[in-house]
């Protein structure tokens, strides 16, 4: 194999992204089974399905039927109670990635999440009638088509949601080039069914980069693209790792004009430079990986300095997620901080006046096992939530057990997934600028609200 040449993996922005609060937080409820604990349209309840003998093209009919539990729904304005439609979740992703697959290499776009470890695309092997009517939208794989691919017998897939939301298909294997790491014989996941939500996401797939042992294929588990890095010597043994560091459009006017990139088997050097810090300056913690998850201890937050203890709290590190999700206790001392904010049930969420500017939200911090880092202040400020409000990018972990902290806290720091070393490291990212405009600037626009950061 030759030396591999290790790059930066652009993350793209999909131009196609429409920012929704409401619908962001209904799919994080969605991917972790959260049962909301504060009042809104959406909550958690039990439905009858058919275990079906047979599959139409929709549903399955004929068979037992059976209660299953701690299913997503949504109660409409009239408080009549229904399936979540695919149009009530955010599905479509912000941001999407570079990943060449197979001999000829294809290149897809993926979404990279560190809340899964699947590696799925879209695939020839999905009905006539998806790609006929979706497939022009995407980077469509053809196994056939690769001299390196081998299916793997007896294998297959599936994801699924608590709105029944679900995409599966059957399994095998091909050359993965990540960022210049090629992966040989790195199972891939070839989506012959998707449910409407996933037929009408942007992107080819995604890649997964948690840990193996909650991959869904069966009757094994497959190994992802970084334990298999690590397993085939791909990347160096002293950077077992990889690094995301995520920006936006808010970040215009900065010096990095809000490019965001991962990193597979080094820690980017100009970017520490960045921040005016280097090796030295990464702070590390140990992580638990027991459930699959980047889980780091987070026994503390502030608002404006003022500290609290959370005894025994955790929280993941998810790229997949868009925003950040607390306790109900952290959510409230949080927008008791910040002028005009309320909790708007229609929402369900924790909005605030779009006239607040940088200098009047408060400095939140969470802690990173020891460390605190805090939230960028124009993250917290996510969406336009109608009229003259803003939905906030820190919203209520429902009763989930521990904090997710995704996209809304990534972005204030220079993440380092260090998979061999077991560990997490952060680095702050400086910004010279906040901007909270939640209005999405056209091309060679810099973006509003725009305030210098002083010391």
């Amino acid at each position: 194999m030759s030396t591999p040449q290790f790059q930066r993996i652009p993350v793209l922005r999909n131009k196609k992204y429409k920012k929704s609060g409401i619908k962001s937080y209904a799919y994080a409820l969605n991917k972790y089974g959260i049962g909301p604990t504060k009042q809104g349209p959406f909550f958690v309840g039990g439905k009858a399905e058919s275990q079906g003998k047979f599959k139409s093209m929709t549903a399955r009919i004929g068979g037992k039927t059976q209660v299953k539990q701690h299913v997503l729904m949504k109660r409409d304005a009239k408080g009549q109670s229904g399936e979540v439609g695919a149009q009530d979740i955010q599905h479509d992703l912000e941001y999407i990635c570079p990943v060449k697959i197979g001999t000829p290499e294809k290149t897809l776009m993926l979404n990279f999440d560190t809340g899964s470890a699947d590696l799925w695309v879209w695939s020839t092997e999905l009905p006539q009638r998806t790609l006929t009517r979706f497939g022009s939208q995407h980077e469509v794989f053809d196994p056939s088509k690769s001299s390196t691919f081998k299916r793997s017998q007896g294998s297959t897939w599936q994801i699924r949601y608590g709105d029944s939301s679900s995409a599966s298909g059957v399994v095998g294997t091909d050359n993965v080039d990540i960022g210049g790491v090629v992966v040989e014989d790195q199972a891939i996941e070839l989506a012959d069914e998707l449910s409407q939500q996933f037929e009408e996401s942007a992107g080819d797939g995604l890649l997964g980069l948690a840990y193996g042992k909650i991959n869904t294929v069966k009757p094994e588990p497959v190994a992802t693209p970084v334990e298999n890095m690590i397993k085939q010597s791909d990347i160096p043994q002293s950077n077992e790792l990889f690094t995301a560091y995520l920006g936006s459009y808010k970040d215009a006017n900065e010096d990095d004009k809000g490019q965001s990139f991962y990193t597979f088997g080094f820690i980017d050097q100009q970017t520490l430079k960045a921040q005016d810090a280097d090796a030295s300056d990464i702070h590390y913690t140990p992580i638990d990986n027991s459930e699959g998850f980047w889980s780091v201890k987070s026994t503390s937050f502030t608002v404006n300095g003022t500290s609290t203890d959370l005894e025994g709290n955790t929280a993941i590190m998810d790229t997949g997620t868009t925003l950040a999700l607390v306790s109900d206790q952290v959510c409230e001392a949080i927008y008791n901080a910040i002028p005009g904010s309320q909790y708007d049930s229609a929402n369900q969420g924790y909005v605030f006046p779009k006239s607040v500017t940088a200098a009047e939200l408060p400095v939140v911090e969470f802690d990173v096992g020891g460390k605190l880092f805090a939230v960028q202040k124009e993250d917290l400020a996510f969406a336009d939530a109608g009229g003259d409000l803003v939905y906030g990018g820190v919203q209520s972990r429902g009763d989930l057990g521990f904090d997710i902290l995704g996209d809304t806290f990534l972005k204030g720091i220079y993440a380092i997934f260090d998979q061999g070393r077991q560990r997490f490291g952060a680095v702050v990212r400086k910004e010279k600028f906040q901007n909270t405009s939640t209005v999405v600037p056209t091309a060679g626009e810099a973006g509003d609200k725009q305030q210098a950061v002083v010391g």
